[in-house]
């Protein structure tokens, strides 16, 4: 259950990561208060994970997953460049991520 809580929490840190955008500085009130709750929800769910997870690990692989869903999303959604490199260092993340996994 730990890895299930860890990686809907990594996906809630998209969530707010992305929200914090369309807040407009806290400005805009629906989308503030989806990414105030997304951030909430998101670190209730880290903390239920390491409970049974080793911190360094979890803490990495919720980084992780935001890291890699925001800068997708901001490649799909905000037309970021998806560069070559930048693409090859996502892959990496994700690379890093899966060895924790499989450590773990």
């Amino acid at each position: 259950m730990a890895w299930l809580y860890l990686f809907v929490a990594g996906l809630l840190e998209v969530g707010w990561a992305i929200g914090l955008k369309y807040t407009e500085g806290f400005t805009r009130l629906v989308p503030s208060l989806l990414t105030v709750a997304s951030m909430v929800v998101s670190l209730w769910l880290l903390g239920l994970a390491l409970k049974t997870l080793p911190v360094g690990t979890g803490y990495a692989v919720w980084t992780g997953i935001g890291t890699v869903g925001t800068a997708i999303l901001g490649i799909v959604l905000l037309g970021e460049p998806a560069t070559l490199l930048r693409l090859l260092c996502i892959g990496l993340i994700v690379a890093g991520i899966m060895g924790l996994k499989f450590a773990a």
